[in-house]
């Protein structure tokens, strides 16, 4: 038997969350999140169109595990003390500690996003402002969040003109097919498109670009992702953009009593290479940790995160989307799947997403991701192995 710890986990993502439940198994768990309900953030350009479903209460989905949930924000972290300072004045120590704080809109890129553009972190204002008036709405990026926030305002805006702006092709990481599809899915929506346009301002009435001035009501800024400074701050090792640097079990490289999961390290995995901001890699790298501290606490060596892409996918509205399926470092085949087959499977990763949650849950270490066929190192052609 290995020696229960007390676990706090900093932030209730898509990571934090799946950290949490699956190391509740064997050890107790304080989850410090500033929301009481989960944010289902891959649902929240719906949410901006106006769709709401019903919240999901943080408790709710830790019912039943040795979690204590804690409304707060973490302040400061002193890692050589294992102590964790919240905004409610209250100091939690910890004997290992998982950071999951994210990441979100980057808005100091240009001047006046801030002050002038909505976020996706607003969806629930943006979609009051769109109800109450029309006019044009400027999506700015053309990643998967802008992509697919313009084609859901496109189709349930009503009596707004939605303008899509981005600094390359819109969905520049898929196939030809794929993009040509998001095109043409884009136009038949009604979406006006302006590639390959630079923003330098965002004001008042609209956007100072490259291309000239581009006039509209609303402006919704989607184009890049930055993370909290707080890790940083605690004296971990950061990249440049301040992701923590992780070992393969998630492990701060400079503070081995914290895991860094989701979009605030940067993971770099052998035959797939780095990994994206995204939910697909946020929920595998909160489970893998969870394992690699009940490794530590048998006193066992984790064993090395191991993760392969399988598609990416995007929704184009309720009836229409992409999945791009992809080689294990992420990279597009040429054959796409489009339409309402794609809205169809779409939708199904969605909900099972959220679905995985119940089941760890239920029973901890019931989630599972896809993993290359041969483990990386094993024999010639394992950096390529799918």
């Amino acid at each position: 038997m290995g020696q229960k710890q007390h676990v706090v986990v900093v932030g209730a993502g898509y990571a934090g969350v799946t950290a949490a439940l699956r190391v509740s198994r064997r050890h107790r768990v304080t989850l410090v999140d500033p929301k009481e309900c989960f944010t289902e953030r891959i649902r929240l350009h719906e949410l901006a169109a106006g769709r709401v479903g019903a919240p999901v209460a943080l408790r709710d989905l830790v019912a039943g595990r040795e979690i204590d949930t804690v409304k707060a924000t973490a302040t400061s972290i002193d890692p050589d003390a294992r102590t964790v300072l919240l905004d409610s004045g209250t100091t939690l120590t910890y004997d290992r500690l998982v950071y999951a704080l994210g990441s979100s809109t980057d808005t100091t890129g240009v001047p006046g996003i801030g002050e002038h553009a909505y976020t996706l972190e607003q969806a629930r204002e943006l979609s009051d402002r769109l109800s109450r008036g029309s006019g044009t709405v400027t999506v700015v990026g053309g990643g998967a969040t802008g992509i697919e926030l313009a084609a859901e305002l496109a189709e349930s805006a009503g009596p707004w003109q939605v303008r899509l702006v981005t600094g390359s092709e819109p969905g520049n990481g898929l196939s030809t097919a794929g993009r040509t599809h998001v095109r043409t899915a884009l136009e038949r929506l009604g979406v006006r498109l302006h590639s390959h346009t630079r923003v330098q301002a965002v004001h008042s009435s609209g956007l100072s670009t490259d291309r000239g001035e581009l006039t509209g009501d609303v402006v919704v800024w989607a184009a890049a992702f930055a993370v909290p400074s707080l890790a940083a701050e605690a004296g971990l090792r950061v990249d440049e953009r301040g992701r923590a640097l992780v070992d393969t079990a998630m492990r701060s490289l400079s503070h081995p009593d914290v895991f860094v999961v989701g979009d605030a390290a940067r993971v770099t995995v052998p035959g797939t290479g780095e990994l994206r901001m995204a939910c697909a890699t946020a929920m595998p790298t909160g489970a893998h940790a969870a394992e690699a501290i009940d490794a530590l606490a048998h006193g066992r060596e984790p064993k090395p995160l191991r993760f392969r892409y399988l598609a990416q996918s995007l929704s184009l509205g309720r009836h229409d989307g992409v999945i791009q399926p992809v080689r294990t470092d992420d990279s597009a085949h040429r054959l796409v799947i489009t339409g309402r087959p794609a809205a169809r499977i779409n939708e199904w990763i969605n909900r099972y997403t959220i679905a995985s949650l119940h089941a760890e849950r239920r029973r901890p270490g019931t989630y599972r991701w896809a993993k290359p066929l041969r483990p990386a190192g094993a024999g010639a052609a394992a950096g390529a192995a799918s």
